[in-house]
């Protein structure tokens, strides 16, 4: 048992570490020279959507574990001084709103850099030096998730993770044909429905379809306790020398339980090519200034 469900007070997961360390291949060429996670959707870099996922489930620390090809992504979220006094002095003041919503006060960003590209789990362990021991998140950058209703599904997951002081990895379904592409969660034949929560027996990888236990797939959305960093150390390198994450969370669920949390919403690879323009079309709708215009633009473009 944790020491916070011994104590019957809830842990507030207030960190998230957002992995922006990678080439971005499958987005090139434009990637070549932007950082695939500055690409923008409508109006916004992806990574500043998912930057604003965080703060509206409460989580205000961001630990980005970055390349040196990536410096755009921290400027994005520093001050710009010139530029605010210059949109000041010009009376542009909804720009100069839109500008400050960036980076809000209470929003804290520190990078650290991943030196070698050694896998999703080695990426995160970098972050120890920042995030200590505290219970974090653990974002995909180039994956977006579309929020329905109220509480947020990551909002949803960390109050979860307070509540148990379990693992919580975001998942959703996926056509059966395509479990092969994903990693697919066992839950031993439970049914999950949306919003709900049940405990992970394994995570299996990239299964063939007669092999996979479900066709839950995972997301790109996890709140971990800090103890997952001991565990990704011990963690060996598997297939291309990588050290997986759900390797270590594998171990994770023998030590002390692991939850699948099945998404409300819908997610977008915005690392893929389709998933980008998908996404664009999603968010492109929903704009409040654009979707009516834009809508009219699809009729006209619609075969």
């Amino acid at each position: 048992m944790n020491g916070h469900e011994q104590s019957g007070v809830a842990v507030k997961v207030t960190k998230a570490v957002l992995p922006v360390a990678g080439l971005g291949t499958r987005f090139l060429p434009a990637s070549k020279a932007i950082p695939k996670e500055m690409v923008t959707v409508v109006d916004k870099p992806v990574v500043q959507y998912v930057v604003e996922e965080a703060l509206a489930a409460g989580i205000n620390e961001i630990v980005l574990v970055t390349h040196a090809s990536k410096k755009a992504i921290e400027d994005h979220f520093d001050v710009n001084y010139e530029l605010e006094a210059e949109l000041a002095r010009r009376s542009k003041d909804a720009l100069l709103k839109v500008l400050r919503e960036i980076a809000p006060p209470e929003l804290k960003v520190t990078a650290v850099r991943q030196g070698r590209a050694l896998g999703l789990g080695h990426a995160v362990a970098c972050a120890r030096p920042v995030v200590g021991d505290a219970p974090f998140a653990v974002l995909l950058p180039d994956v977006l998730v579309e929020q329905v209703g109220g509480l947020s599904d990551l909002a949803a997951m960390t109050t979860r993770f307070g509540e148990t002081g379990k693992a919580q990895v975001m998942v959703e379904p996926v056509p059966w044909e395509r479990v092969h592409q994903y990693g697919v969660v066992d839950l031993g034949g439970v049914e999950l429905h949306q919003g709900k929560q049940a405990v992970m027996q394994q995570v299996v990888e990239k299964p063939a379809r007669e092999a996979a236990p479900s066709n839950l797939a995972i997301v790109g959305r996890y709140v971990l306790p800090g103890t997952i960093f001991d565990l990704l150390a011990a963690t060996a390198p598997g297939a291309g020398g990588e050290i997986q994450l759900t390797d270590a969370i594998a171990a994770l669920m023998q030590q002390s339980g692991a939850e699948a949390y099945r998404m409300r919403g819908r997610s977008f690879d915005c690392g893929s090519k389709l998933g980008y323009l998908e996404a664009t079309l999603a968010y492109g709708l929903q704009h409040p200034e654009l979707g009516a215009d834009f809508k009219g633009l699809l009729a006209r473009y619609a075969p």
